[in-house]
């Protein structure tokens, strides 16, 4: 008996045809979704930008970002008594730019804390105390917050009631300028702009009237 043989050729032409247009719309699909993640970033997973974020996009453009205007000689310098305090310009909680330099002639207690501080909380009120006692000498005490947003430290000074400078040092930018590896740490600065006194830890209210006698020449 002759065994029938199917010499046709086989499909497979038609076969991987048929897989082509699958292939061609996935690889569409995953440059399509590269593109969008180049161009949209995290938008598209859900990340928008937050409220604190958007405070600050809001503030005038010239205000400019925290900013050091002199350097000291060596980036490893560490500022200490005698030195002559570093200028620097950081916003406040109003969105102004607060200079460094522009209250010279002015003493000034430079202090850097932070909400979750718990001796940074428990100084505060020596510091507002030591602040409306020397009004009359001119005193100005800039509290430099480290990298926390504008509505903590919003309400970090309505609920104690402080009525001193806040500034917001964003990205810790000042804080290392000065050194700062633990908070509070205070920085206590003459009219003519040099440092008296550097105190690193807990202020008392003895200690911060030793410092200003120091700073403030016939303070009252």
């Amino acid at each position: 008996m002759t065994k029938l043989v199917d010499s046709s050729p086989k499909p497979e032409k038609e076969a991987r045809h048929g897989r082509s247009p699958l292939l061609l719309v996935g690889g569409a699909v995953l440059l399509g979704l590269a593109l969008s993640l180049l161009l949209f970033g995290g938008s598209l997973l859900g990340r928008g930008q937050s409220a604190d974020t958007a405070v600050f996009q809001q503030l005038p453009a010239q205000t400019g970002d925290a900013k050091v205007a002199q350097l000291p000689a060596s980036s490893s310098e560490i500022l200490d008594v005698g030195d002559t305090a570093v200028n620097f310009y950081l916003h406040d909680l109003d969105g102004n730019v607060v200079d460094l330099e522009t209250f010279r002639g002015q003493p000034v207690i430079l202090n850097f804390w932070a909400t979750w501080c718990a001796p940074c909380r428990v100084e505060m009120p020596a510091l507002e105390a030591a602040y409306q006692a020397h009004q009359d000498d001119g005193l100005v005490i800039l509290a430099v917050n480290a990298q926390e947003t504008h509505q903590e430290v919003t309400r970090f000074f309505d609920e104690l009631g402080l009525t001193f400078t806040p500034l917001l040092d964003a990205d810790g930018e000042i804080s290392h300028l000065y050194n700062v590896y633990n908070f509070p740490s205070s920085y206590f600065i003459d009219a003519a702009g040099t440092i008296t006194a550097v105190h690193r830890g807990l202020l008392t209210k003895q200690q911060i009237e030793t410092y200003l006698a120091d700073t403030i020449p016939n303070a009252n």
